[in-house]
Order: structure tokens, then C-alpha cells, then sequence
């Protein structure tokens, strides 16, 4: 294979997978108005293309967005633990906006074709 065929052809893993990592963006924000179900998926495709991503600057977004879901997990399983203490809400609410501030950083990166968190 040429030079230029191999250039090409990594040109076109990675739009695939630039297009993957927006989709799974997408559904990170498409679960506050579809009761969580978008957030499952998005992670499954997560774990599906992990492999594919690995050694490329999209790495960075799959490995975000799967840590950014599993902070809004837990930020909500303590939160609804802590509730009748009084605590919960604001654990929610700062939980709420780490996730928010995580997809807004993940999303300008992302299309900006930088890897995240760096």
C-alpha cells in the first residue's frame, strides 16, 4: 500500500470514529430529556468501540465519556442515599453540573479534533 492509501485510510478511522464519539456525546445530553436510556447506550457503544480508538487522539473522548458517565452515576446514586439528610440535593446539583461542564469540554475538543482533558 502506498504512503498516501495508508494516510487516507487512517483519515477515515478516524472521522469514523470522530463521528462515533459525537454520537455518544449526543446521547450523554439526549439523556436528561429521555429518562437516562441515550446515557446506557452511548456507553455501550462506548465499550463496543474502545478497542478501535486506542493509540488515537480520540482515545482521550471515549475514555472521558465514559468517566464522565460513571461521575454522573455515582454523583446520583449518593446523592439519592443522602437525600433525607438534607445533602442530596446539593450533591445533585453539583453533580449535575460537573457532567454538564464535562460534556461542554468533551464537545469543544471533540470539534476542535484535540484530544480531552489535557
Amino acid at each position: 500500500m502506498t504512503e498516501t492509501a495508508d494516510k487516507q485510510t487512517h483519515d477515515e478511522k478516524i472521522e469514523a470514529l470522530k463521528k462515533l464519539a459525537a454520537i455518544v456525546y449526543i446521547c450523554q445530553i439526549l439523556a436528561f430529556f429521555l429518562a437516562g436510556i441515550p446515557l446506557f447506550i452511548g456507553l455501550v457503544i462506548n465499550f463496543m468501540k474502545r478497542a478501535e480508538a486506542t493509540g488515537t487522539w480520540i482515545e482521550s473522548h471515549f475514555n472521558w465519556q465514559v468517566n464522565s458517565t460513571l461521575i454522573l452515576l455515582a454523583g446520583m446514586a449518593l446523592s439519592g442515599l443522602t437525600m433525607a439528610t438534607g445533602f442530596g440535593m446539593p450533591v445533585l446539583v453539583a453533580t449535575v453540573m460537573l457532567f454538564i461542564y464535562r460534556l461542554g469540554s468533551g464537545w469543544n475538543a471533540l470539534n476542535t479534533d484535540r484530544p480531552v482533558g489535557k
